[in-house]
């Protein structure tokens, strides 16, 4: 490609785990999702690249996996109960993400790629997350629903950033019921 942000914006990129020695603790479920700016012209399959877009960081799509809504049309399923580990990167080339799932908060944090305990967050809302970087985040789906992770910057929202979580199982009315939480 001509300009080597034009080739990041076109999708070269994605996550690479190298694990500690005897590798991570056990979890139920591990996800990879990467976040994507895109500068394009044209609608449908007739994109075409715009580089004044891009160089003015003005992105037409927001993307996780790819494309447009790509994980909440075919969202990631897990369990009630399930301990659900997200390794979370941005290709960029442009946007830093305000990482963040709807329905939840993150029970660790591990930011910038670190993945030892002492680097560990805990109890956290939203962590940022800058282009070329990584986290990797774990949370447990407490109750029966769709986890939605977005870029908390919700406008990107209606650019396609998001993903959804399905945790499918029996209602927790000690955690949860219609109108109350304990």
């Amino acid at each position: 490609t001509p300009v080597i942000p034009q080739h990041i914006s076109s999708g070269m990129y994605g996550l690479i785990l190298i694990e500690p020695e005897g590798g991570l603790p056990k979890v139920d479920k591990e996800f990879y999702v990467m976040q994507g700016d895109m500068y394009a012209d044209g609608a449908g399959t007739e994109k075409e690249f715009n580089l004044d877009k891009m160089l003015a960081e003005q992105p037409t799509h927001v993307v996780m996996n790819g494309s447009a809504a790509a994980l909440a049309g075919n969202p990631m399923k897990a369990k009630v109960g399930d301990d659900i580990r997200i390794f979370f990167g941005v290709g960029g080339p442009n946007l830093t993400s305000a990482f963040h799932a709807i329905g939840t908060i993150w029970d660790k944090v591990y930011p910038e790629g670190a993945i030892s305990e002492k680097d560990v967050h805990r109890n956290v809302q939203t962590t940022v997350v800058p282009p070329g970087g990584a986290t990797m985040v774990e949370f447990k789906a407490r109750v029966p629903a769709k986890y939605i992770l977005v870029d908390h910057a919700l406008g990107r929202l209606m650019k396609g950033n998001v993903a959804i979580i399905v945790a499918e199982g029996a209602p927790v009315p000690d955690v949860f019921r219609e109108g109350k939480l304990k």
